[in-house]
């Protein structure tokens, strides 16, 4: 549990900061489309704070193996729910570089994240 957790903090926090920093650019890359409206950019900034919520959560459960399984309950919804969405995004042509890398990543963080549930239930 402390791995995913380490590893989701990692990555959902780089992503994060690109997110706040450099919004239009981490759009361009994921969907392939430019983003350019203040009201674009705001969001994808807000996005990149939710992320940075998501890394410090599991940052600071990742050594507590009692109280995680909340926050990997969580991760596994929001996997799915990216996995899906990312995957509707694809199918209905959006030309990003990274959709579907980044599709086959939020999908393996499910089945990880399922994995290690079930290992705290057996």
């Amino acid at each position: 549990m402390k791995t995913l957790l380490s590893l989701t903090a990692i990555l959902e926090g780089t992503t994060g900061l690109a997110l706040l920093f450099a919004p239009a650019l981490v759009v361009s890359i994921l969907l392939g489309s430019s983003l350019v409206e203040p009201s674009g950019i705001l969001v994808g900034r807000l996005t990149g704070l939710a992320l940075i919520s998501l890394t410090i959560i599991c940052w600071l459960y990742r050594g507590e193996e009692y109280h995680a399984g909340g926050v990997v309950k969580v991760l596994l919804f929001y996997n799915v729910a990216t996995t899906v969405l990312l995957v509707y995004a694809g199918a209905s042509g959006f030309p990003g570089l990274a959709i579907w890398p980044v599709s086959l990543l939020h999908a393996g963080m499910a089945i990880w994240c399922m994995k290690v549930l079930w290992k705290v239930a057996s």
